[in-house]
């Protein structure tokens, strides 16, 4: 079993009083900062931008209207989800010099990168300078985790207002039974945020009743049941105003919400079961309703999708988290926070293996399980360090040669298959190559974007671009909206490949291969991700695989 987690004083170092490990934390958010400009509009749309989009727009006219444009509350089925990253992505590209869906990325980037500060920032509140950046870098790191803060507008904004959440809390335990004014704001904005994002946000009771449980026993046993509940008390009333905030920005971000007092409620059961009809996806080579999934699916995808350095250090920060948690000789309010942790990390997985819910589209639904798994990680990580003695610079270099050398996979994988960070697999599966036709890859379709240009260049070497006149209809096995914003008015699309002239096709298991010229392909590590076909004079039925019975 790993050693059990435990906090020493922190001694500052190096330059103006700056702990060099703070200094290389401070270099991998800069670098990721940089990285995310310069390559923001290289990410392509999905199958949901378009929606999500409109959603934005409708909220905020609800709001310019005084309410009476109402069409926000009944929009598909996104009224039943908060439009908070909508909202902010249509204000700021009212702002910003940016088309709407590059500015989406930009906000989706930016939102990220603020999840990465506060994972550095409660590692570093737990585990000090250095477990701070050994956290920052794994979840940097995390081709997942990366991948998805510029596409994903609902689990990425999630898994931060999760991650404010979890900061909220660690500071109330640590301040336990007098949280501070500020303590209490972040914890309702946390609160806010994560209920107003998503319903899913009522995980975050399960692992705040863990360690606030084991605080009551804990103190029961030792002071006796009439203190410890009058500190429980006193705890709760400081903690209404917290409530009082997240309700009130729930409300701002997910005005569907406060419509009924029962909404929420109905949001949850309307979640609770699979609210689609079912459709098939690739799993270990196999198409499987997602519906029946096998129990194994998330844990299997964690253990494949995400760095093994990962992964390894993150269930032994589990590990060790509940075993320093369980003894009662060290500090009541870190044992609380590492059991917060711990339960944040396994809870929702357990959750998925006991249930067995509808599980698809990979392991996006789970990045908010990344941040809390770094953050023990990286206390493991400096737990670890502290054996190799010396300095505190001696220690942070020697952690970082070992990180550059187990990071090393993950960081060059994601420079060669972007912008598509959030299909890796690591060396365990065999790298991209490896998934290829066992698991899906670009479920999303971003490679749509890179295929449309593809098309457009192929054509103009050929001279033969599309003009007003004289129109090119293409035919689409995959998002259409990308297709329309990349090659505009005068390329036609359609689902079908009756009247087309050229292909588009998504390498999935869904997309037929046709029997065509290929025109060009989108390529990354050696792995297709879409094609570009010439289908004139070809007589095509579809463009879809036919599927089993």
């Amino acid at each position: 079993m790993p050693a059990e987690i435990s906090i020493a004083p922190v001694r500052k170092a190096g330059p103006r009083g700056l702990h060099p490990a703070d200094i290389a934390a401070v270099c991998v958010l800069a670098v990721v900062c940089a990285v995310a400009v310069a390559t923001f509009r290289d990410f392509g749309m999905g199958w949901d931008d378009y929606a999500h989009a409109e959603y934005g727009g409708l909220l905020l006219r609800l709001y310019q209207s005084g309410f009476t444009d109402r069409r926000a509350l009944s929009f598909v089925n996104l009224y039943a989800y908060g439009g908070g990253f909508d909202m902010l992505a249509a204000l700021a590209a009212k702002l910003l010099p940016f088309p709407l869906f590059e500015t989406r990325r930009l906000v989706g980037a930016a939102i990220g990168i603020a999840g990465l500060a506060m994972t550095w920032r409660i590692a570093r509140r737990l585990g000090g300078p250095l477990a701070g950046f050994v956290a920052l870098a794994l979840l940097a790191s995390c081709p997942l985790y990366y991948g998805h803060m510029f596409i994903n507008p609902k689990d990425v904004p999630f898994a931060v207002a999760m991650l404010a959440a979890t900061l909220g809390f660690v500071r109330a335990f640590s301040e336990y039974p007098h949280p501070s004014v500020p303590t209490t704001a972040l914890l309702g904005l946390g609160l806010g945020l994560s209920f107003g994002t998503r319903v899913m946000g009522a995980l975050a009771a399960v692992p705040a009743a863990s360690a606030f449980l084991l605080i009551v026993v804990a103190e029961a046993r030792r002071q006796g049941v009439r203190p410890a509940l009058g500190r429980v008390g006193e705890f709760v009333l400081r903690l209404i105003p917290a409530l009082v905030v997240a309700y009130a920005l729930m409300a701002l971000i997910w005005p569907w919400s406060v419509v009924s007092p029962l909404n929420p409620v109905r949001a949850l059961v309307y979640f609770s079961h699979f609210f689609e009809k079912p459709w098939r996806e690739l799993f270990e080579g196999e198409l499987l309703w997602v519906v029946d999934m096998p129990r194994r699916y998330v844990p299997e995808l964690f253990a494949l999708t995400t760095p093994e350095i990962f992964w390894a250090l993150g269930i032994a920060g589990v590990i060790s988290a509940l075993a320093a948690a369980s003894h009662g000789d060290r500090p009541l309010n870190r044992r609380a926070s590492l059991v917060f942790l711990a339960v944040s990390v396994v809870f929702p997985i357990a959750f998925t293996v006991v249930t067995r819910p509808a599980m698809y589209n990979g392991l996006r639904h789970f990045v908010f399980v990344l941040p809390p798994a770094a953050v023990l990680g990286g206390l493991v990580g400096s737990l670890l360090a502290a054996r190799f003695g010396g300095g505190e610079g001696r220690r942070t270099a020697i952690v970082t040669v070992v990180l550059a050398v187990t990071l090393a996979h993950p960081i060059v994988s994601m420079i060669k298959i972007h912008p598509y960070q959030y299909t890796y697999f690591n060396a365990v599966a065999g790298g991209l190559q490896g998934a290829d036709g066992r698991f899906m890859r670009d479920y999303w379709g971003l490679s749509l974007k890179q295929a449309s240009q593809a098309l457009l260049d192929a054509l103009a070497e050929r001279g033969e671009l599309a003009t007003r006149d004289r129109k090119r209809p293409v035919s689409i096995c995959g998002p259409q909206r990308p297709v329309r914003l990349a090659l505009g008015k005068n390329y036609p699309t359609d689902w079908q490949p009756q009247g087309g002239e050229f292909a588009i096709s998504l390498n999935e298991f869904y997309c037929a291969k046709l029997d065509a010229p290929v025109l060009a392909e989108v390529v990354r590590d050696g792995v297709v991700f879409a094609r570009i076909y010439d289908i004139r004079g070809r007589n095509i039925e579809t463009l879809l695989t036919p599927l089993p019975p």
